[in-house]
């Protein structure tokens, strides 16, 4: 059945559950511990119900899950797969015992009320995934907590060394001076708020609706013996009405925004820099017929996140009354990372099994290993971008251009 479905012989090896065996079994192979397995495919013959089954561990892979994955994924962008007629699905179904009630979503399926994007919902939304644990982000993550894109000067790079070029390279973009004043939009566990403070002397201000993150950040602040200079609040931000700030950083905090609300997020960003102010965005983007996460990723991941195209996103800024100055693109720089995280789980799993229960360190291993092959494969890319406030009178800024182009 299943190679009458992908129209040629299998890439991958299948175990089932009795035994019985399909395709190559010296490399990847995918085992089917049960018929509940199968059912969720019935149910939802897709990413999702795919997804659920390897989470409650009815599905496992063994080999490498990553190959596995792009393995399918070459069969698929090659047009090569069909969609198997219902007669047939059903009569598979039938001889295996598998029809019957759908059953439940794996508990670590998120589960939202609410409109979408409504402060309360965006709350539940980030809870889902930053609050999983504070250890567990320790575990996985470089010590500076950075979750997000990497910088890698050179092949011999440690994720930390790569993380710290990430965020001195953000300080640099953005002109810090001692005694400016700095806005971190969903600044994470504080990585870069501390970062600029420390080595380049700004006063930062950090924003999170993470109450795990504000918390794990008053730690390090007060270990950093920063606490004159850095500030956390537990505030959305739209909730933020300082006078203007000299430069604001949010980095790939943009994809939990909503496409409805961005235009709220541009121009919020707008009226909280001084004119002449720089703005960094880092933010993934995506193909334009492909704007969210994916089943997968919205419903265990990072539920209600919408990526768009990097040219949609300036097409927000400038509309808000930003002028773009630079774009740069890091996609390859998230395989790395991503890689590293990856390798730091499959390190310290048992670890992380104790901390987060198996369900949650299988959704991790589920997302890492597709995240790192979405990147590879171009389908996913992440951006730096760079935009000025103009001012009123339209001054030159010439010689802040020229030290873009030092700090690039």
């Amino acid at each position: 059945m299943a190679e009458r479905v992908l129209g040629s012989a299998l890439p991958i090896g299948i175990r089932a559950w009795d035994g019985s065996v399909a395709g190559p079994q010296d490399g990847t192979v995918l085992v089917i511990r049960s018929r509940d397995a199968l059912r969720r495919l019935v149910w939802s013959p897709n990413e999702l119900g795919l997804a659920r089954a390897y989470v409650s561990g009815e599905l496992d892979v063994e080999g490498d899950l990553a190959e596995g994955l792009s393995q399918i994924w070459g069969l698929v962008r090659r047009g090569v797969t069909r969609r198997p007629r219902v007669a047939e699905v059903v009569k598979l179904a039938l001889q295996l015992k598998v029809l019957g009630p759908n059953p439940s979503a794996p508990r670590e399926e998120a589960r939202l009320r609410g409109a979408l994007h409504t402060k309360a919902r965006d709350r539940d939304a980030i809870s889902h995934h930053y609050d999983l644990s504070n250890a567990f982000y320790q575990l996985v993550l470089d010590p500076s907590m950075a979750y997000s894109c990497a910088y890698f000067t050179s092949a011999e790079d440690s994720l930390a060394q790569a993380q710290h070029h990430k965020l001195d390279l953000v300080c640099r973009k953005l002109d810090l001076r001692p005694g400016m004043r700095l806005l971190d939009v969903g600044c994470g566990w504080g990585s870069m708020i501390i970062h600029a403070a420390r080595d380049y002397g700004v006063r930062a201000v950090g924003v999170t609706i993470s109450a795990q993150q504000r918390d794990h950040i008053l730690g390090r602040v007060a270990a950093e013996g920063l606490q004159d200079q850095v500030e956390v609040r537990l505030q959305d931000y739209r909730e933020v009405l300082d006078e203007p700030f000299d430069a604001i950083s949010t980095i790939e905090m943009g994809e939990h925004v909503g496409e409805s609300n961005y235009p709220t997020y541009a121009a919020t960003l707008y009226r909280l820099l001084k004119p002449e102010g720089r703005l960094l965005l880092q933010q993934m983007s995506r193909g334009r017929n492909a704007p969210g996460g994916g089943a997968f990723i919205e419903s265990y991941v990072a539920p209600d996140m919408h990526m768009r195209p990097v040219s949609a996103t300036t097409g927000h800024l400038e509309a808000a009354g930003l002028e773009i100055r630079d774009v740069h693109a890091l996609r390859e720089h998230y395989v790395w990372t991503v890689r590293a995280w990856a390798q730091t789980l499959e390190d310290r799993w048992d670890e992380v099994v104790a901390l987060v229960g198996e369900g949650q360190a299988r959704v991790w291993r589920l997302y890492l290993a597709g995240g790192a092959l979405t990147f590879e494969e171009g389908r996913m890319g992440v951006d730096q971008i760079l935009a000025v406030r103009r001012s009123e009178h339209g001054r030159s800024g010439m010689p802040r251009v020229r030290r873009e182009l030092v700090a690039r």
